[in-house]
């Protein structure tokens, strides 16, 4: 480690794992949330010395839950997670970054453009006015509650396809709560999901929700 480089700001081991070969550009990405997107306020100054852990790894482990070549809208993007990372981990991905707000809708642009990731493609605008194409999956980070992320996230994937969204520890609590409002934006088949054991000291937990066709 360099002795001027902070040891928070040094990608750990389970990144390399993660990113593979791509761990340069997941590093440039970690490296402008910690600048960039902590001076325009996106990202909190208590989180910039914890973004590997839980941010930029704990958004990138979801990778695991999606197949090959799928598209996929990211609800309510921020500053890009979970989409941005989820982009490096798997190239193989379409992923549109879906944000209503124009200062960070304007750096997403500018932090996809300066990774060279052409798998993405940035919306600025809400999810609930997207009605144009359908997407085989959404998924999305401390966006809303269950239900109503159903209601927004629901609508924009194909028949059969799915909301996989990233949730806290009480995500079983928000499925029994909000049941009437998924059932209600045509949601089936939920599934609680936790990926990312063994490579992080907290995995990250998932639920998938079908649209029903």
């Amino acid at each position: 480690m360099p002795e001027h480089m902070p040891e928070w700001e040094v990608a750990p081991a389970a990144a390399a794992e993660i990113f593979g070969n791509r761990l340069p550009l997941a590093q440039a990405y970690h490296d402008s949330l910690a600048t960039t997107a902590a001076e325009r306020g996106f990202i909190g100054p208590k989180e910039v010395s914890r973004l590997w852990s839980r941010h930029v790894l704990n958004c990138a482990v979801i990778a695991d839950a999606f197949d090959e070549g799928v598209s996929v809208a990211d609800i309510g993007s921020g500053a890009g997670l979970p989409g941005i990372p989820l982009a490096i981990a798997r190239p193989d991905l379409s992923i549109t970054l879906i944000e209503p707000l124009l200062k960070r809708s304007t750096y997403l642009s500018e932090i996809t453009e300066k990774l060279g990731l052409d798998n993405v493609t940035v919306v600025r605008g809400r999810a609930e006015e997207q009605k144009k194409t359908l997407f085989d999956v959404t998924t999305s980070r401390a966006v809303a509650p269950l239900g109503k992320l159903a209601g927004w996230s629901l609508p924009l994937v194909r028949p059969g396809g799915s909301m996989t969204a990233m949730k806290g520890a009480s995500v079983a609590e928000e499925l029994e709560r909000d049941a009437a409002m998924i059932t209600k934006a045509g949601g089936t088949d939920a599934e609680i999901l936790t990926v990312g054991e063994g490579l992080l000291e907290q995995p990250t937990t998932l639920i998938r929700i079908v649209r029903a066709a």
